[in-house]
């Protein structure tokens, strides 16, 4: 019987969990998680308004209450948890599923100033991720620059520009709900280096920013010509057609009328940012043009945006996990169809899955084939794993080494805590967003045995 760790609970985690004990009979499977509640992205990362998505956590939740799989999250791995190498000594196989922890940047001068932000963050803090910094998004703010065109920046875009009636029916923790109802910003600039065929958006998702209650959505059609398939997209793959037909459906000047005003801008680079009373107060932008190679090349043109609030959204990035190589050219631990590498060597019973293992690419779905490869490398390995003698059950050598595990039963007791947390509030679920208030809610449940 193969006795396997899952670090991390997301959809890797838990695809990685479900592919394991379907594909062997007798394997049981610990997932672990630093947090104590699972799901990794589809609680902390999907947008609050997106209910559909977020409903995935019901065939998660399956996974996770399978007989022969058992969540056990507030277990840290690395530097003040358990070491990567007395993890290996616990169980037969471990399969690290941890993601991409951070974001890139845009490495220009006045990116560190107040008021300038990624994405990660600002979507951590209105999803209640309990390491979240709450330092006041929008406090202050009129005008906002989202640096980027993909699927997270329409998000971010969406909820500065969401109103109160829209965001109250959501988990959104109160503190954060409070904040953007007392918003003051009215202007947003969605900004792409590129053109409008070359945007990373799903059109389901650039179509809601035309749905916005009291927000207009313009897009400057003379900017937009610089892209070629502009004038003609039916040559375009499909999502690229849709997008350029979308875009090319909005009007060019803002509504008078409307409340809010979100700008498509294109063509444009991010060169500086630009300090006004010791914050964030403008970007300086460089006009750039198509390269004939699906690149950019810069004009010498330059063009500053007004804006208090700035949020990078450029891609998220993988970061070392103490113990296991590292490659920082792709931000991915080295492997082969999963399998860990060590200098170019198989390190036995060490695998990975996700974003940490392919780099942050695809959508939730691509997680499935790429948890089936390495749980498929994992099972070939079994006869020479399951050799080597390891604990009926670690839980009292995860304990000793400074963790007390928050069982499923515990996950429950938080789900239950915001739902009366909601009611309280006059709404239907809060998210608890402290690590206080996540494990005062999570006591009184016991660890199930193997």
């Amino acid at each position: 019987m193969l006795h396997v760790a899952v670090v991390g609970s997301g959809p890797s985690g838990c695809y990685t969990a479900q592919s394991l004990v379907q594909l062997d009979s007798a394997v049981r499977v610990d997932v672990l998680d630093r947090l104590p509640c699972p799901y990794g992205l589809v609680r902390y990362g999907v947008a609050p308004d997106h209910e559909k998505i977020k409903s995935l956590q019901n065939n998660l939740r399956t996974v996770l209450e399978h007989e022969r799989v058992r969540f056990l999250g507030g277990v840290r791995i690395g530097p003040g948890g358990v070491a990567a190498a007395r993890l290996l000594e616990l169980y037969h196989a471990v399969v690290y599923c941890v993601g991409a922890a951070t974001d890139r940047h845009l490495g220009i001068p006045g990116e560190e100033l107040p008021g300038s932000w990624s994405a990660t963050e600002f979507v951590s803090w209105y999803s209640a991720h309990p390491d979240a910094a709450d330092d006041g998004f929008v406090s202050g703010a009129r005008s906002a620059v989202v640096i980027g065109m993909g699927n997270v920046a329409v998000d971010v875009a969406r909820m500065l520009a969401r109103g109160t009636a829209e965001l109250r029916p959501t988990d959104m923790p109160e503190q954060a709900l409070t904040a953007l109802a007392a918003s003051r910003v009215t202007d947003i600039a969605m900004v792409g280096r590129r053109g409008p065929s070359q945007a990373r958006f799903t059109t389901k998702e650039l179509r809601e920013l035309g749905s916005l209650p009291d927000t207009d959505v313009t897009v400057d059609p003379a900017e937009a010509a610089a892209d070629p398939a502009w004038a003609d997209p039916s040559d375009l793959p499909g999502a690229q057609r849709r997008n350029v037909e979308v875009l090319r459906g909005w009007p060019g000047a803002a509504t008078p009328e409307a409340l809010r005003h979100i700008r498509l801008r294109f063509f444009l680079r991010p060169v500086e940012l630009l300090a006004e009373d010791g914050r964030v107060g403008a970007v300086r932008f460089e006009r750039t043009a198509p390269d004939g190679r699906g690149g950019v090349l810069g004009t010498g043109r330059f063009e500053v945006v007004r804006a208090q609030l700035v949020l990078r959204s450029v891609g998220y990035r993988g970061v070392p996990l103490e113990g296991l190589p590292f490659d920082p050219a792709t931000a991915t631990v080295p492997h082969s169809a999963g399998r860990v590498l060590r200098d170019g060597t198989v390190a036995p019973g060490e695998y990975v899955a996700g974003w940490i293992k392919r780099g942050p690419t695809g959508v939730i779905g691509t997680n499935r084939p790429c948890a089936k490869e390495t749980v498929t490398s994992l099972i070939e390995d079994a006869p020479a794993l399951a050799g080597r003698a390891v604990p009926e059950d670690p839980l009292d050598a995860l304990r000793a080494a400074g963790s007390e595990p928050v069982p499923w039963e515990g996950w429950r007791s938080i789900e239950r805590a915001e739902a009366e947390l909601g009611a309280a509030l006059g709404r239907r679920v809060v998210k608890l967003a402290d690590w206080r208030s996540l494990l005062d809610a999570a006591r009184g449940g016991s660890v199930p045995p193997r």
